[in-house]
């Protein structure tokens, strides 16, 4: 075993390596990262220059779209050129930079969900303060700390992989340079590494899920309360597409992050993988322009 330096590589073993089966999958992740791409970037260009979109519920939405091209540039773009290329290594130091931006992508976008459904506690909840609490300086400090928690979270498991011994010959049973499948591909100890991993997946997932828990708890009290059903639909209406992405992101990523490596599949992990770093950033914006009225009339 030896330290990796800068000119050591990996093998992704990727999603498949029957030649005819890439070509299928060169196409579709081309299409889905097109999709990606069109639908976040039409959501941001609607929501600056829709006046009737300047409000915080769409202030937040720019940012979870930005997120979400962040998220699948990271991933899709490398696997695209391995599919091309038919080539299955990547330079230790390209691999700890799109871990470390994938890290990043996950933690701005867990905490921009946690902000979110702040808004929408404040918007259904405390309807009459709505303005007053979420003004513009308050939104912008939401907005910088999730972006913030991203960083951190990013370097919090970054630092600790230049440290992790890899052995000369290092197969990766994944399509992207992702924490969990890379510590299992290590040769040396990682026991830190992992201890590292589940507690940062314990501590800012579980933070950002309680957020989102308890303002749902107080929203669907104040949405019971009301007599009318036209009004517990309206209210909720503006929660359902936030629930679903909730739902779609921490079902899958919070299982990938946080189980033990001895349940651990080469296929089912392959799946979560594209469920919440590739399929999620696609549908977001197709939820969100389908379920939001607003968003509808302005497009």
């Amino acid at each position: 075993m030896e330290n990796q330096t800068s000119s050591s590589e990996f093998v992704l073993l990727g999603l498949t390596s029957d030649p005819q089966l890439q070509s299928l999958l060169f196409f579709v992740f081309s299409v889905i990262y097109l999709i990606t791409l069109f639908g976040n970037t039409v959501i941001m260009i609607v929501i600056s220059t829709d006046p009737h979109l300047h409000s915080p519920m769409y202030f937040f939405l720019f940012h979870l779209a930005l997120t979400d091209i962040c998220y699948a540039t990271t991933i899709i773009p490398y696997m695209l050129v391995k599919f091309l290329l038919k080539q299955r290594t990547i330079d230790f130091s390209a691999c700890i930079i799109q871990m470390s931006l994938i890290l990043f992508s996950a933690g701005s976008e867990i905490f921009m969900l946690s902000a979110m459904a702040y808004d929408r506690y404040i918007a259904i909840c405390k309807p009459l303060q709505y303005q007053e609490v979420m003004n513009k300086p308050v939104c912008s400090q939401l907005v910088g700390g999730a972006w913030a928690m991203g960083v951190l979270h990013s370097i919090i498991n970054t630092l600790p992989m230049l440290n992790v011994q890899f052995c000369k010959y290092t197969e990766i049973k994944h399509f992207s340079c992702e924490l969990p499948p890379l510590l299992t591909a290590a040769c040396g100890r990682t026991f830190l590494n992992k201890l590292v991993l589940l507690s940062s997946a314990v501590i800012f997932g579980s933070s950002s899920f309680l957020l989102i828990l308890i303002s749902y708890i107080y929203i669907i009290s104040t949405v019971l309360k009301i007599e009318s059903a036209m009004g517990r639909q309206k209210a909720f209406s503006t929660c359902s597409s936030h629930l679903i992405i909730v739902v779609l992101l921490y079902t899958t990523a919070l299982f990938q992050y946080t189980k033990p490596s001895s349940v651990s599949s080469f296929i089912l992990d392959q799946l979560f993988s594209i469920q919440y770093s590739i399929l999620t950033p696609m549908l977001n914006p197709i939820i969100y322009s389908l379920k939001n009225n607003d968003v509808k009339t302005a497009l």
